[in-house]
């Protein structure tokens, strides 16, 4: 990770133009935000495209970013509003990749990873309640980044996080 201050002031640097700090930006965050959106979507391609879309977004309005406050929730916010758009305007394709992923986590059924139990389990949240959970688990996000990123009160982001755990214990057949 870098210093606080240099991520600020490569934020003010890209503000005022320069791609080769909006670059170091990119560099610094592409990685989680790219697993941030393959474990939201379920979709590599599809989290391929959100973030390539997210970045140039960013990009185009980098201006309204506060360099005194952190990139990273203000990115992450931009790519959970594209996942929410493209669930909006992909109702159909999403629907007929479920009903492919539904028969494929039926052939594996009796597979007992954890890791696809916990797939299943994250599928089967409300996104919120997911992109919450991925967030503050998955990505280190505290519960303030978290709430700032998806744009959501505070106490929402703690609610999602605690029935969400409770949710993912519940299917795993654990007490949580």
């Amino acid at each position: 990770m870098t210093e606080p201050d240099s991520e600020a002031a490569w934020v003010r640097g890209a503000r005022a133009g320069s791609p080769e700090d909006f670059g170091r930006l990119v560099r610094l965050h592409q990685q989680a935000l790219r697993a941030f959106l393959r474990r939201l979507c379920g979709n590599h391609a599809e989290a391929e495209d959100l973030a390539q879309d997210t970045f140039v977004r960013a990009w185009a309005i980098i201006g309204r970013c506060d360099p005194v406050r952190s990139f990273r929730p203000w990115l992450f916010g931009i790519a959970w509003r594209k996942f929410r758009e493209s669930r909006r305007s992909w109702l159909r394709l999403l629907k007929r990749e479920q009903a492919y992923a539904d028969m494929q986590n039926g052939t594996t059924e009796g597979d007992p990873g954890l890791a696809l139990g916990l797939a299943a389990a994250l599928k089967d949240l409300p996104s919120e309640q997911r992109a919450a959970l991925l967030l503050c688990l998955g990505c280190d996000f505290s519960h303030g980044e978290a709430a700032e990123a998806l744009s959501l009160p505070l106490g929402t982001v703690k609610s999602h996080i605690t029935r969400g755990r409770a949710k993912l214990a519940a299917f795993l057949g654990e007490t949580p």
